[in-house]
């Protein structure tokens, strides 16, 4: 198949037989998440198609749920890119919306030692904190690794953007992989395009949101907003 457009986006995406054989495949794993998700305590919290029925239908004023605007960083740590976002909610009894504040990317230099990288890290990461005073701090948590030596560099980085966070007094959250992915586009497994892809839904961005490192970050943030939406709701149902 040749170049198509998505509607919600300015920029052309490229498909090929697989691509659709593969969303084809992956609509009644969702449907079938939706379907199970009601009665299975197991699934994670805004496991469910997270941009879903609530953009489209009209909320019922006496069960609404007020949640106040909170500002999130995420932080998705790398041993060579490390990407952060800046997320922002405004939930009310009009409308629920999430805002992109700010993205971006720290690139690690190959040329330093791995202290000065660190520190590079450390140091950027504290600016943008600084800059933007998020009320929570989001990070993916630790996962195994067959190659230790690559677990053990990613680990270093991650206890770095911790320490950036706890120095400055930020409450700080942790999610599993799936979780995000669960969160931001539905699937746990999904993959990156599929995860850069909701998140430009989501924020309403006109392009996927690049590098894929400010993406996952972005996916982290709004996983911690859509989390404390879903508690917010249960606490007000009981």
């Amino acid at each position: 198949m040749g170049a198509g457009t998505d509607p919600g986006l300015s920029r052309p995406f490229r498909h090929d037989q697989n691509h659709w054989l593969a969303v084809i495949h992956f609509i009644p794993i969702l449907w079938d998440r939706v379907e199970r998700a009601g009665r299975d305590p197991r699934v994670p919290h805004g496991a469910i198609l997270a941009f879903s029925l609530r953009e489209k239908r009209p909320r019922d004023s006496a069960h609404a749920v007020d949640l106040d605007p909170m500002r999130v960083f995420g932080i998705d740590c790398g041993t060579e890119i490390t990407g952060y976002g800046v997320v922002e909610s405004c939930d009310t009894r009009r409308e629920s919306k999430l805002v992109m504040m700010a993205m971006g990317a720290i690139r690690l230099k190959k040329a330093l030692t791995t202290a000065e990288r660190l520190e590079q890290v450390y140091r950027e990461l504290s600016t943008e904190l600084e800059r933007w005073s998020p009320d929570a701090v989001a990070i993916e948590e630790v996962f195994y690794s067959v190659n230790a030596k690559s677990a053990l560099k990613l680990g270093q980085v991650r206890g770095v953007a911790l320490l950036a966070a706890a120095t400055l007094r930020l409450p700080i959250a942790e999610y599993a992989p799936l979780k995000i992915k669960s969160s931001v586009v539905g699937y746990g497994l999904a993959k990156k395009e599929q995860v850069q892809f909701m998140v430009a839904r989501l924020l309403g961005l006109s392009e996927v949101p690049e590098p894929a490192d400010a993406a996952d970050a972005l996916a982290i943030a709004i996983c911690h907003i859509h989390t404390a939406q879903t508690l917010t709701a249960q606490g007000a149902g009981r």
